[in-house]
C-alpha cells in the first residue's frame, strides 16, 4: 500500500503517475505491471469502438467517460516506452503539435515560410513522411484498417498519384463486371473483387461504404427488434 494519493483536480500527469505506480516492478499491480503493447493490444481497438458508440449516441456523459479510456491507453503505451527509455508521453504530445502546425500554413506563420507553395492538406502529409512514389502512398495505408475502409483509402491514394482514374460510369461499370461475375462463382476471389468494386463506386459517390455499412447494421438489427414478438420468447 503506497501513501502517494492523487488529488483533485486530476490532470495528464496525475494519470501518468498511476500508471506508474501500477506499473511499478515490485508494489504495482500484478495485472498492470506484466502487460505489453501486444497484450493490450486489443484493449485499444475495444476502447476506440465504445468512444465512437458514444460518438454515434451524441451522449456527452458516455463520451466523457470513453475518451478517458482512450487517454488511458494512450498514456499506457506511453508508459511502457518511456520505461524502454524511447519516448515519453510530453514527446507524443509535442510531436502532434508540431504536425498540427506544420499541416496548417494557413494558420501558423512559421509553417507558411517553410511549406510557401505547397497547397493542400494530403501535399503537406506527403512532405512531412517524404511519400514521392505510388508504392510509397499505398505502402503507408495501415493493413490493420477495417476492410472497407483500406479499400477506399487505397483507391484514393492510387487516383492521387494517376494510377486509376475511374470516373463515376466507369466505376458503375465495373461493378456491374464484379457483380456478372459473383453470378457466375460465387467464391472468395469474385466476392472480393464485388467488395472492392462496389466501395470504389461509393467513394466516387462521396460515400464512406464502412459507415454506410456499420449503420446499414444498425439499422438491421433495429428492423429485427421492431418485429419481435412482445412476448419475449426466447430463440432455441
Amino acid at each position: 500500500m503506497l501513501d502517494w494519493q492523487p488529488k483533485a483536480p486530476y490532470t495528464a500527469e496525475q494519470l501518468l503517475e498511476i500508471l506508474r505506480i501500477l506499473r511499478d516492478p515490485e508494489n504495482g499491480c500484478p495485472w498492470d505491471k506484466v502487460q505489453t503493447h501486444a497484450s493490450i493490444r486489443k484493449n485499444f481497438l475495444e476502447e476506440t469502438c465504445e468512444a465512437l458508440e458514444a460518438i454515434d449516441a451524441d451522449d456527452p456523459v458516455l463520451m466523457q467517460e470513453e475518451l478517458g479510456d482512450v487517454l488511458m491507453q494512450v498514456a499506457f503505451h506511453a508508459v511502457m516506452e518511456e520505461e524502454r527509455g524511447h519516448f515519453t508521453f510530453e514527446d507524443v504530445c509535442r510531436e502532434v503539435c508540431e504536425k498540427l502546425v506544420f499541416r496548417h500554413p494557413n494558420i501558423f506563420a512559421s509553417s507558411a515560410a517553410q511549406n510557401a507553395g505547397i497547397n493542400g492538406w494530403d501535399a503537406l502529409k506527403n512532405k512531412e513522411k517524404g511519400r514521392t512514389t505510388l508504392a510509397d502512398e499505398l505502402g503507408t495505408v495501415p493493413a490493420t484498417l477495417p476492410a472497407l475502409m483500406r479499400a477506399q483509402k487505397l483507391q484514393k491514394r492510387a487516383d492521387r498519384c494517376g494510377a486509376a482514374q475511374p470516373d463515376k460510369t466507369r466505376a458503375q461499370q465495373a461493378l456491374q463486371d464484379a457483380l456478372d461475375g459473383w453470378s457466375r462463382e460465387q467464391d472468395a476471389r469474385t466476392a472480393g473483387e464485388l467488395l472492392f468494386a462496389a466501395a470504389n463506386a461509393m467513394r466516387l459517390a462521396g460515400v464512406d461504404a464502412e459507415e454506410a455499412l456499420t449503420f446499414a447494421s444498425k439499422r438491421f438489427c433495429a428492423g429485427l427488434l421492431e418485429q419481435e414478438p412482445q412476448s419475449g420468447t426466447q430463440v432455441e
